[in-house]
């Protein structure tokens, strides 16, 4: 084996990251938590054309899709989601039960992260999103700092990331969204004007709130996966996950239709 020197190991390293946190100063669109809804997200809007970087606070990504239900690690989705698993190259199993489709969850979650990159999505892990920047209208940035700095409880200051749009794909702690009303007791676009918070598992019901419930819950903010049910007050679904998927699609439309009506207006001007 050829000779390697430490000091060089550490300088690629550093190089490297360096100049990928530069390259993400300024993105299109910044997507908080790396679970299902956020990973489909971030692939589809990297494959629309925009600048897209998602931020996921543990060290992995894929949130609780890897455990599947209970630690078996299988998926189900219902036939809706089907057409997202072969768009990635994964052909899921129809169970015996018609309308139910079963994948591996570690295969499904690696396979998404992988065609997310291909596509030109930036994965930072370890970090977390602490804050939003608020102009006093519109949410614009994401304040980021490492996720070790809040386990310590250090005092260290963080750094800020712009962003045109922010997704909120943090699951059931919506935390970005609560981290807004808390500080800056705004109202949501929501029947309240407030986080209504989960309500107990109901797939059915939940399925179908997790895709009606994604949508700009404040200018510049959106809500996806979990997060929108925890938001709007939808019921949780558990180990099923075709919701979480068609989540992600929907509000990568969303946003590549707002960001698509800036360009055409901007011309226009």
């Amino acid at each position: 084996m050829s000779k390697l020197d430490d000091t060089i190991v550490s300088r690629a390293i550093i190089d490297k990251y360096h100049a990928r946190l530069r390259d993400n100063l300024k993105l299109d669109v910044a997507i908080v938590g790396g679970g299902p809804a956020g990973m489909v997200a971030a692939r589809d809007i990297a494959r629309m054309g925009h600048k897209v970087a998602l931020f996921e606070r543990k060290l992995s990504v894929g949130g609780g899709m890897w455990g599947g239900g209970m630690m078996f690690n299988i998926i189900v989705i219902q036939e809706d989601a089907v057409p997202v698993l072969l768009e990635l190259g994964i052909t899921p199993e129809p169970y015996e039960e018609k309308g139910y489709y079963t994948a591996c969850a570690v295969r499904t979650m690696a396979t998404l992260t992988a065609r997310a990159t291909e596509a030109g999505a930036t994965i930072f892990n370890a970090i977390s999103v602490e804050d939003v920047l608020w102009n006093g209208k519109r949410v614009n940035d994401v304040v980021i700092n490492w996720s070790a700095v809040d386990a310590a409880g250090l005092h260290v200051d963080p750094l800020a990331i712009h962003a045109t749009y922010v997704v909120e794909a943090t699951g059931h702690d919506s935390e970005v969204v609560k981290t807004l009303v808390r500080k800056n007791n705004v109202k949501l676009s929501t029947p309240t004007g407030g986080v209504a918070g989960e309500q107990s598992m109901f797939a059915i019901k939940g399925e179908t709130d997790v895709v009606a419930n994604t949508r700009e819950i404040y200018p510049g903010l959106f809500v996806a996966g979990m997060a929108a049910n925890a938001v709007f007050g939808g019921h949780r679904m558990g180990p099923v996950f075709g919701g979480m998927l068609l989540s992600g699609k929907r509000v990568a439309n969303l946003i590549h239709q707002h960001l698509s009506d800036e360009i055409v207006a901007a011309d226009a001007f």
